[in-house]
């Protein structure tokens, strides 16, 4: 990798863009490239650091995944127990034959209520009850679908962030704590995410970035576009450092054995609509094209909210971009695409 012509193609892509993030680039244990850009208030031209929070959207999914993990291996789960057997929904059309698989994996063929094979638009998506009503999974069966099933579990791949939200529920009825508290004690502590956490979007601790939307009248907050908190599905906020301690974590069976880490990250779906050699597993997204060229990772996109962090383990590679604009990460990871060969999937 040339480490000279990365720094000046970021350099220029986060000129061009007019950037408001952070981007983390890490080869072994050595940084490569560190910045913060832009505002994480704007209004009091506060600027971004590399110690400020941001929203990950759907980066969440893999706390979710770790926290049923860690129930799995206490032995109060197991990958194969049917949803039917641990909590009622209220939702008698959903199949009987659902697991914690999956659930995990997007093949439960639940209907969705943020079904992202129908809605292409973060912005200005709206639900059946206010937002500020969100705050932890079970607020979420309000807006459930009562459609019948997409299709019969295990059947196909189908993005689903209710999936991820009944594994919320899942875990706060089998450990008989609030989810948010469960992840914060089970997965960010023990990874030593100690600037990590769900924090109320009207209540935001300092050093936190604000999410923009850039519209007609110039730009807005995010706050009346997503949960009031976050919840199993998406919306814990995080920080560029902080993604390097769970993935070494992670990858150092801190949280999760081996066994289990090996299972989670199996191809699981080939994710056909996301591009080539795109895969998910357990609450982790893949992109394998053979040898040398397999990377996990995990992306989150959402009003206000863009957001990617994957670590090749062949090369040591580490690449972090948070950014608190709905679309602002992308075109940075074309740019660093365009020289590590990093696939520079939005999902």
């Amino acid at each position: 990798m040339q480490t000279e012509r990365l720094t000046a193609d970021i350099d220029a892509a986060l000129d061009e863009q007019d950037f408001s993030g952070v981007i983390r680039i890490r080869l072994g244990a050595d940084p490569v490239y560190e910045r913060a850009s832009g505002y994480a208030d704007r209004a009091n031209r506060l600027p971004n650091t590399l110690e400020t929070r941001f929203g990950i959207a759907s980066g969440t999914k893999l706390l979710t995944a770790i926290a049923i993990g860690r129930l799995i291996e206490a032995g109060k789960l197991a990958l194969d127990t049917r949803l039917a057997d641990v909590v009622d929904l209220g939702y008698p059309q959903y199949s009987q034959d659902i697991t914690i698989r999956h659930l995990l994996t997007h093949t439960s063929g639940i209907p969705d209520y943020y079904d992202e094979e129908e809605v292409h638009e973060f912005e200005g998506f709206k639900v059946a009850v206010p937002w500020s009503e969100l705050l932890g999974p079970r607020d979420y069966l309000a807006i459930f679908p009562e459609g019948p099933m997409k299709f019969e579990p295990g059947e196909r791949f189908s993005y689903s962030n209710g999936g991820h939200i009944t594994l919320g529920i899942v875990i706060e009825e089998v450990s008989g704590t609030p989810y948010q508290e469960f992840v914060m004690r089970e997965v960010l502590q023990r990874a030593g995410m100690a600037r990590s956490g769900f924090f109320a979007m009207n209540r935001l601790p300092e050093k936190t970035a604000f999410g923009y939307i850039d519209d007609d009248a110039g730009w807005r907050t995010n706050v009346f576009d997503l949960p009031l908190v976050g919840a199993s599905d998406g919306g814990a906020f995080t920080t560029a450092g902080d993604m390097t301690r769970l993935w070494d974590a992670f990858w150092s069976f801190e949280l999760l054995s081996e066994a289990t880490v090996v299972e989670f990250v199996g191809n699981y779906s080939r994710a056909e609509a996301e591009g080539d050699h795109v895969y998910y597993g357990h609450g982790i997204w893949l992109y394998d094209d053979g040898p040398g060229v397999r990377e996990e990772y995990i992306v989150g996109c959402d009003a206000g909210v863009s957001f990617r962090s994957g670590r090749n383990r062949s090369t040591g590679l580490e690449v972090t971009v948070l950014a608190n604009t709905t679309y602002g990460a992308w075109p940075i990871l074309r740019a660093i695409d365009a020289v590590t060969r990093m696939p520079a999937h939005q999902g």
